[in-house]
Parts: C-alpha cells; structure tokens; sequence
C-alpha cells in the first residue's frame, strides 16, 4: 500500500535534494503526501487464516530496515535460498517515482523497501 514505515530518511533526502513539493506532487493521479502518509496494511487476519488453512507455511517475514535482502534471510535454513523477482508483481506508482527521481537502482530499492510486496516464493538454489 506504501512505504509504511520503511525508508523515509531516504525519502525525505529525496523530497529535498529534488525540491518536490509534496502537497502540490502527483503519482499517477494521487497527491504524493496521500501516498507516504497511506496507513500501513496489517495482514495478520489474512496470515492467521492462511496458517490455520494449511500447514505449508514455514516462516514469515517482516519486511523493515535491511529491506528483503536483510530480513528473506533470516527465517531461511542454510541450504535454502529465496529467488525474488520483483518484476512479478505490479509495485504501487510511489515506488517507480521515489526509484526514478532519486535514481535509486533495483537492489537498493530492495534493501529498503517492500516495494508493495506482501508475499514472495521460496525456492531451492541461490538467491
């Protein structure tokens, strides 16, 4: 749904070093203040549900500071790696702006944010 809590020194840098005015910034239609102050998601009805449905879920994962690459992993055994494709799901528009005009590369965005992810594959092999 945003950022949530995730990033905002650097957002705040962003905002600065770029002079956006954020009450007067749209992302695709939305005034870019309406995006960073969105409430953050709380999934646990969803997760409890999904637990108590099956018995498939090994670990979960609170996407905070060090982002996926810090926190994935964390609840992984040794032999296990995640393979995260961020291309396989669509990042809300406050992503792709906060990407471009801070010129932020792909890893970076994946250390400090969950880029409007709330799920991810665990896969064998290297990450």
């Amino acid at each position: 749904s945003g950022p949530h809590s995730n990033g905002y020194s650097l957002i705040r840098k962003i905002i600065e070093v770029s002079g956006t005015e954020i009450e007067a910034t749209q992302v695709d239609g939305t005034p870019l203040a309406d995006l960073l102050m969105a409430p953050t998601r709380i999934y646990v009805k969803q997760l409890l549900a999904a637990m108590k449905a099956t018995d498939g879920i090994k670990a979960l994962v609170h996407i905070t500071g060090g982002g996926f690459t810090e926190n994935v992993p964390r609840v992984l055994p040794d032999n296990i790696a995640a393979d995260i494709d961020g291309a396989s799901w669509s990042q809300p528009p406050v992503f792709k702006w906060l990407a471009e005009l801070g010129g932020i590369d792909n890893a970076e965005m994946g250390r400090t944010f969950n880029c409007g992810c709330s799920e991810y594959r665990r896969r064998h092999g290297s990450a």
